[in-house]
């Protein structure tokens, strides 16, 4: 695995696409508090909603794994976390404080909290006041936040893959991952995770009390660091696609229909043995459509593409960007007098192009701003 795995590219593209049309597309969930809300919600839509939420992040988490592991092979661990510090920690406290304000803003103009214009509710950020009592937050950021603290955690056992006594582990491992049944197991610890901390610690994004979200997601991390140096584990995701997929359609079709149609907030309303039905199906079915994902990707989107490398620079400022535009256009959008559909497309080409111009004719062409939205600072060919 030591050439360009141009289908690990693709794969990041189309999760982090994924992630823009998921919020694009919240505003119209039912039952959802989020930062912007229309009047009128979708059944649909909140269905699907749910279901792209289980794996949407899981996905890019392990994705962001492998990625140390190819970062790892062309510099020392102390320049890498120096890199990652810079790529990381550095959009999360510029977006803390020049992006993520714009979402909050709009969050209580649409709410009817504040009154005010946005230079007169701006200075309120540094006071520092944690949201939702004041407006500092990291809101979407959270995925880059965890990511540095994992990378942190987790440097220790990047700095042994440097040794070669790990080349004895991977000969062992090449060997077990022949199996898809070697696959399966992996979703062992995420079911455990579901019963032993979901109950207790649901989803927060807000890194402290956050246990189930916090070990579930280092745990991904830690995956794709550790199984993008075993052969036999990407050969088996291409040898067994189809069957991965089969298990992930019927797992998604009995989710859907037993238990997201009813799902009326973040945690299913489930006692006794249907709870943990739920954790078990739904543990298999994250991790099978990752696995699924990963060898689709592999036979189907293993080339070089002349958009490819501008896409895959470009996904991080986008990422950083992109809710901010779909709160501030979302105020006014979901005002207009249409319907879900028209303000759903609408949104998703207002998100898609604002971000694209700045990006394409301002982010990308100087030092700082490349630095600000996490992007090397010299500027290759994109």
């Amino acid at each position: 695995m030591s050439k360009r795995l141009y289908y690990i590219d693709w794969l990041r593209v189309l999760a982090f696409l994924t992630l823009i049309l998921f919020h694009c597309a919240v505003p119209f969930v039912e039952n959802y508090n989020w930062e912007i809300n229309n009047n009128e919600t979708s059944p649909w839509i909140t269905r699907i909603i749910w279901w792209t939420h289980q794996w949407r992040l899981p996905l890019l988490f392990f994705i962001s794994g492998v990625g140390v592991r190819f970062s790892l092979k062309r510099r020392s661990v102390l320049t890498f976390f120096g890199e990652r510090t810079l790529r990381l920690l550095i959009p999360l406290i510029f977006a803390i404080f020049f992006i993520t304000p714009f979402q909050v803003y709009f969050e209580w103009l649409q709410n009817g909290r504040i009154v005010m214009s946005f230079i007169e509710f701006y200075p309120q950020v540094y006071e520092i006041v944690p949201y939702p009592e004041g407006p500092f937050t990291w809101s979407h950021m959270w995925f880059v936040a965890y990511l540095f603290v994992f990378t942190i955690l987790l440097l220790p056992i990047f700095s042994l893959a440097k040794f070669k006594w790990f080349n004895k582990l991977k000969s062992f491992l090449n060997q077990v991952f022949c199996s898809p049944f070697a696959h399966l197991s992996l979703a062992i610890p995420f079911i455990l995770y579901f019963y032993m901390l979901y109950i207790d610690w649901p989803e927060q994004g807000s890194l402290i009390d956050d246990w189930f979200v916090f070990v579930s997601s280092i745990t991904f991390y830690l995956f794709g660091f550790i199984f993008s140096a075993i052969s036999s584990f990407w050969e088996s995701c291409l040898k067994y696609r189809k069957w991965f997929l089969s298990i992930a359609l019927i797992l998604a079709s009995v989710l859907f229909f037993e238990y997201y149609w009813s799902w009326e907030t973040n945690k299913p309303r489930l006692q006794n043995s249907s709870l943990y039905l739920y954790g078990l199906l739904n543990g298999i079915h994250i991790w099978v459509i990752i696995l699924a994902s990963i060898g689709l990707a592999m036979r189907y989107l293993n080339h070089s593409s002349i958009y490819l490398n501008y896409l895959n620079t470009a996904i991080y400022p986008f990422y950083i960007l992109h809710q901010a535009i779909i709160v501030v256009s979302g105020y006014y959008v979901l005002q207009l007098k249409i319907n879900i559909a028209l303000k759903l497309l609408l949104l998703v080409i207002i998100c898609i192009t604002t971000i694209w111009i700045l990006y394409h004719f301002i982010i990308r062409n100087t030092i700082i701003s490349r630095i600000l939205f996490g992007m090397k600072w010299k500027k290759k060919q994109e």
